[in-house]
């Protein structure tokens, strides 16, 4: 029997979280760093989520809300990144 802890915890979800709000941080950088850290982290980040949700939706929805903050990070990464961010400012 596994504690409630255990049963509460997903890692892959808060791998996720991190990853894009580090993305979200690291995006702003000038001279094309941005987009290729803070993108990179994110498309890394967008994975996770995916590994995240399924893990989540199989424990019947535990652990879920980390997935979808970093889903939100990883949108405003990405929209960032369209609207020239990381590039020259």
């Amino acid at each position: 029997m596994s504690s409630s802890l255990d049963r509460r915890s997903n890692p892959a979800a808060w791998a996720a979280f991190w990853l894009a709000l580090a993305g979200l941080v690291l995006m702003p950088i000038p001279l094309f760093i941005g987009l290729i850290v803070g993108g990179g982290l994110s498309i890394i980040a967008a994975i996770l989520a995916v590994i995240g949700l399924f893990k989540g939706l199989a424990r019947g929805g535990t652990g879920i809300a980390p997935v979808v903050f970093a889903a939100i990070f990883i949108a405003l990464t990405w929209g960032g990144i369209s609207v020239g961010g990381g590039t020259v400012w």
